[in-house]
């Protein structure tokens, strides 16, 4: 069984947007924040109940992050769970944005628990709306193809969707290492308040990793390893 979940809410288009991608998989099983938790980061909930309700499609909403919505379903809500998708997000997960996306980190819960997964994000261009079908149409031959290919536990992929206008090409798939560029550190302050101003957009990044591949129009993707699989001894 694939368990579907994201970080933009259970509602969200691009949830629906991966729930047609993997139509023909396999079973697939939604687990997702009752409520937009974008940029959590891997906060998980252990001082309070979780509350999981069913919605229309059989689709479970929890409140909760990202991470407790996958640690919930693979402990009781998605029996016999195979891979973990996590997606479709609106809005680039590229370089160090891996850290504190709750996207990504849906997927670090399960391989932690030794269960692959793919996270899977969708850059927007400033100014221009996603294309949620065409997206899913991008998605879904490369969803099959990483979930075809032997998984080496420890690792995950990292997929980002670019955003080139209507009437481009379809793009290239280009797999790539992760950027470890900084984001740039700018705040608007008022007083005692700051509020992030930081240039997405524009933000620092090094030729042939995912940013400026993903920037440059084409489907970038990355092997992100967490741990050796088998830890040297001692």
């Amino acid at each position: 069984m694939l368990v579907l979940t994201n970080d933009d809410g259970y509602d969200a288009p691009g949830l629906a947007a991966l729930r047609e991608a993997v139509a023909g998989l396999g079973p697939a099983r939604v687990v997702a924040p009752l409520e937009p938790e974008s940029g959590c980061g891997h906060r998980v909930t252990t001082h309070h109940p979780l509350v999981a309700t069913t919605h229309a499609g059989e689709v479970v909403a929890v409140s909760g992050t990202p991470a407790d919505c996958v640690r919930l379903a693979l402990h009781h809500l998605a029996p016999g769970h195979a891979w973990v998708l996590s997606g479709i997000n609106a809005g680039g997960n590229l370089g160090v944005d891996v850290f504190h996306s709750g996207t990504v980190a849906a997927v670090r819960e399960a391989v932690i628990h030794g269960v692959p997964g793919i996270a899977i994000s969708h850059y927007i261009a400033r100014g221009r709306p996603i294309d949620w079908a065409r997206a899913s149409r991008w998605a879904a031959p490369l969803l099959a193809d990483l979930i075809a290919r032997p998984w080496t536990p420890g690792t995950f992929w990292n997929v980002n969707l670019p955003h080139p206008p209507d009437d481009a090409p379809d793009p290239e798939v280009v797999f790539c290492p992760v950027d470890p560029s900084p984001l740039e550190l700018r705040y608007e302050v008022d007083g005692e308040r700051s509020l992030y101003r930081g240039d997405y957009q524009g933000r620092p990044r090094r030729e042939g990793t995912d940013v400026s591949e993903c920037f440059a129009g084409r489907i970038a993707v990355s092997l992100i390893r967490l741990f050796d699989a088998d830890p040297p001894a001692g």
